[in-house]
């Protein structure tokens, strides 16, 4: 097949894979014009299906991936990969190396610059003739780096709720098509075709640029990776929480008080050992699970306290993560003790500025 051939190839099958991704997307949010009626004497019509945000206003990009997240119709094979991911990603140190547990930061976005970077610049020298040579270093960097990058988002991807897991497939899917024509690119450009080489690494970039909007979504929309604490944290009061007397705090037994927010109480998790007592955000750092109904346990030599959701292990005495699949501390109260009560507060840095 000639070049030019394979290149009108190429754009069919992308321009068609294109529409039908784009049919899939409009059908999750699939609605109808309002005021639609057949004229007179005339049979009526199918309202035209669109997706807009419900005051008949087209939908933006983002909205529809909102509305893709509610769709459930994947969910059991979602739930057999997620399956599949669990049982391939042992053991839990394994696991929490992918997660950044031991960073104290999610270590999929740091990688992820990796790929992402080498491929926009690998687009730019390839926009330069003297330049192109360099581009496919470059591309073989990124491809490289996109399966640690992979392999720390999957196992996060795992440990998320449904809505994010069906948005994270997508991001997947696409990532893996980006990733499958970066490869194609290499082995055209190394059998002397360069001009299919460039044609399929400017598709790539397009496609792992769509992918990355998807990522950033699930980040900044969904929460996805953020520290659910923080919020909680930033609804309390910064004055000291009269907590109870001590004695009515169980021995190692983590127990629900609650502290004064803005309009609504901000639950708190308090551990007390001994004369020692230790508070924390109740919402668990991870996906916001009620750490007062954890549980307290050593891991890794530290007595640490458990979310009941997904296993999470903070250090007592500092907050910081000893278990994934939380990659960051938990927020933790400065606390002080005044004739037998527990008293504690957020720390400064959290004061209104």
């Amino acid at each position: 097949m000639s070049a030019g051939a394979a290149r009108r190839a190429l754009g069919s099958t992308l321009v068609g894979s294109l529409c039908r991704w784009m049919d899939a997307l409009l059908n999750a949010g699939e609605r109808c014009l309002p005021g639609c009626s057949a004229p007179r004497g005339r049979a009526p019509v199918s309202p035209v299906p669109v997706a807009h945000d419900g005051y008949g206003r087209p939908m933006s990009l983002f909205g529809v991936l909102d509305r893709l997240s509610e769709v459930s119709a994947f969910d059991k094979p979602l739930e057999t990969a997620r399956t599949a991911v669990n049982t391939v990603l042992r053991p839990q140190a394994v696991r929490d190396l992918l997660h950044g547990t031991w960073l104290g930061h999610p270590l999929h976005p740091v990688l992820a610059q990796v790929p992402v970077g080498t491929w926009l610049s690998a687009g730019v020298l390839d926009a330069i003739p003297p330049a192109r040579p360099a581009a496919a270093l470059l591309i073989g960097t990124g491809v490289a780096a996109a399966v640690p990058t992979a392999l720390c988002g999957a196992a996060d991807w795992s440990e998320q709720d449904d809505a994010v897991r069906r948005l994270g497939a997508v991001h997947a899917v696409a990532n893996t098509v980006a990733l499958s024509l970066y490869v194609g690119s290499l082995v055209a450009r190394a059998k002397g075709n360069g001009t299919l080489g460039r044609v399929l690494a400017y598709s790539g970039l397009g496609l792992a640029g769509g992918s990355a909007a998807i990522g950033g979504h699930m980040s900044y929309a969904q929460s996805s990776g953020a520290n659910h604490a923080v919020p909680s944290a930033r609804q309390l009061t910064t004055d000291w929480i009269d907590l109870g007397p001590l004695d009515d705090l169980a021995e190692g037994r983590p127990a629900l008080r609650t502290g004064e927010g803005q309009g609504t109480p901000v639950a708190l998790a308090v551990v007390r050992r001994g004369a020692r007592v230790d508070v924390f955000i109740g919402a668990c750092a991870h996906v916001g699970g009620p750490l007062a109904e954890g549980t307290v346990e050593e891991v890794r030599g530290a007595e640490c306290l458990v979310c009941p959701w997904h296993g999470s292990a903070f250090d007592l005495d500092s907050g910081e993560p000893r278990r994934g699949p939380t990659a960051v501390a938990q927020e933790r109260l400065e606390v002080r003790y005044e004739a037998g009560r527990v008293l504690a507060r957020l720390p400064n840095r959290h004061a209104p500025k």
